[in-house]
Formats: C-alpha cells, sequence, structure tokens
C-alpha cells in the first residue's frame, strides 16, 4: 500500500473519529482528565518503540494537541537501541504512513546488555528510560509519555502480587528520581490491549513486537515471560467473570488500611500493631 494512499488516510481517521472512537480516544482522553496528566504549557516526548501501543499513543497525541482546549507542544521521539534493518524500516516507513514526525536517536544498549545473564530485559528497560529522559531533557521537553495500557496495569498488578510478593501497580503519573522536574505519564491507562489490537487490524497495520536480539529469533518468547502466564490466568477468570479484570483494577483504588496487616510509605514502615 502506498504510504500516502488517500484511501488510508480517510480509514484512519474514520477508525478514530467513528468505528473506535468509544474504545480508544473516548477513553484517552478520560485517562488524561482523570489522572491530570497534560497541563497548559507541558512539552511532552512521545516516545516510540515500534509497537502498536506506542504508534497509536503518538497518533492520539497529535489529534489531541491539534483540538485541546489549552495549548501544549509534544515531540515524537525513537530511540534506536540496535535494531536490525528491518525494524528500523517499519518504524520508519510506520511513522511516514501515520504522519508521525519522529526524531530518531541512537543508542548502543543492544551490545550493552547482550553479554548479561541475569536480568537482561531489567537493564535494557532501564536503561531505555534514561536515555529516552535525557533526549526529551534535551529537547525542551517537562514529560515523557509511555504507551502502557490498561491490560499492562492489571498484569503489573498481579505480577507484583505473585512474583514480587508486594501490591502495586503501574501508576498513570510518575515524577523522575533523577532527572529533575522531568515526569513520566501514561495516556493509554484506560485503553484496552485488546481494542488496540482491533484497531490496528482494521488499517491493516503492521508493527514490530519485541525487537530485542534475545528475543526476535524465538519461536514464541511470549510463553517464556510471567507476564505472558499472568496474562493468559487473566484470560481464563475472565471467561467465568467478564469483571475480573477491571475488579483487579479497582482493586488497588479501593484499599482499606484498617485490613492490611503492614504497609510502607515511601521509607516509612507502618503496621497493623500500631492501632491498638
Amino acid at each position: 500500500m502506498d504510504i500516502n494512499n488517500k484511501d488510508f488516510d480517510r480509514k484512519l481517521v474514520y477508525s478514530l473519529e467513528k468505528k473506535y472512537k468509544k474504545q480508544l480516544w473516548s477513553r484517552f482522553v478520560k485517562g488524561i482528565k482523570e489522572y491530570d496528566l497534560i497541563q497548559e504549557g507541558d512539552r511532552i516526548a512521545v516516545c516510540i518503540s515500534g509497537g502498536k501501543d506506542s504508534m497509536l499513543l503518538a497518533v492520539l497525541m497529535q489529534k489531541l494537541c491539534r483540538y485541546s482546549d489549552f495549548p501544549f507542544e509534544v515531540e515524537y521521539i525513537v530511540m534506536d537501541p540496535g535494531y536490525n534493518e528491518q525494524n528500523r524500516r517499519r518504524i520508519e516507513e510506520n511513522a511516514e504512513k501515520l504522519h508521525i514526525p519522529i526524531k530518531i536517536f541512537e543508542s548502543t544498549i543492544f551490545d550493552t546488555v547482550k553479554g548479561i545473564e541475569q536480568n537482561p530485559c531489567y537493564l535494557c528497560a532501564r536503561m531505555r528510560r534514561g536515555h529516552l529522559y535525557s533526549y526529551a531533557q534535551s529537547l525542551g521537553c517537562n514529560k515523557i509519555a509511555l504507551g502502557h495500557h490498561f491490560d499492562d496495569v492489571i498484569e503489573t498488578i498481579l505480577m507484583g502480587m505473585l512474583y514480587g510478593a508486594q501490591v502495586q501497580t503501574m501508576m498513570p503519573r510518575i515524577h523522575s528520581s533523577n532527572f529533575g522536574a522531568m515526569q513520566l505519564i501514561r495516556p493509554l491507562y484506560l485503553v484496552r490491549e485488546e481494542d488496540i489490537i482491533a484497531w490496528a487490524r482494521y488499517n491493516e497495520l503492521e508493527f514490530i513486537r519485541c525487537a530485542c536480539r534475545f528475543t526476535e529469533n524465538a519461536a514464541d518468547d511470549d510463553m517464556l515471560s510471567k507476564r505472558a502466564v499472568v496474562k493468559r490466568l487473566i484470560a481464563d477468570m475472565k471467561r467465568d467473570n467478564p469483571n475480573v479484570d477491571i475488579n483487579i483494577f479497582r482493586s488497588v483504588e479501593n484499599v482499606n488500611l484498617q485490613t492490611i496487616i503492614s504497609y510502607h510509605d515511601g521509607d516509612e514502615f507502618h503496621s497493623y500493631r500500631e492501632r491498638f
């Protein structure tokens, strides 16, 4: 398909303004308002990995910037940590097809972590985040926006409980601990992954998945990850209880400290024994 095809452009607009408006645009806007993610005068770096989530985020942010009630600015940044030629080209082609004016910068993260045996994915993610913050800051941005969605949030909640022995969630907005006043926001916080997939399929868009050298040649790397196990667990539970995903989400909104054995607020630890 020609990347300048007017038929594609019309279909894309229809998918956002009609077919998937409720599932994507409405939930996107609701999340931004509910969690106060964007303020007047912000300069936000939308971080694009090349996957479906970050590409949709870029499209929605571009539309929001155009029709917002207050002015803010957006940069669309892509870090190339060492993609192979095919993945790099796909990112560039999709960005052009979706009319996203990306800025690409290089890093050597893949080369740095390729010899690491313990937790290479954790190290890679931390390094990616640092590079994104740094580049966004050099562009005059005060926030970076990531493409994590509703399913990422509820999977993180369960992963923390089942594998980390803790109750925590993926927050919609956080302050950077190493980059001054920089903040991280997640505008797709209320958008469901199934709707992102449906949108991508409707527009016949093919995005890269995990482009890491550890997994790009694996037959089914997802089956090996803890997140995939939790994803399947949630899907199995939804067969009996269709609301199980929203219940998981709301569980961290309705924490009753009177029924919690212990908790900590930063470095401050509290126990139920304090009430006796």
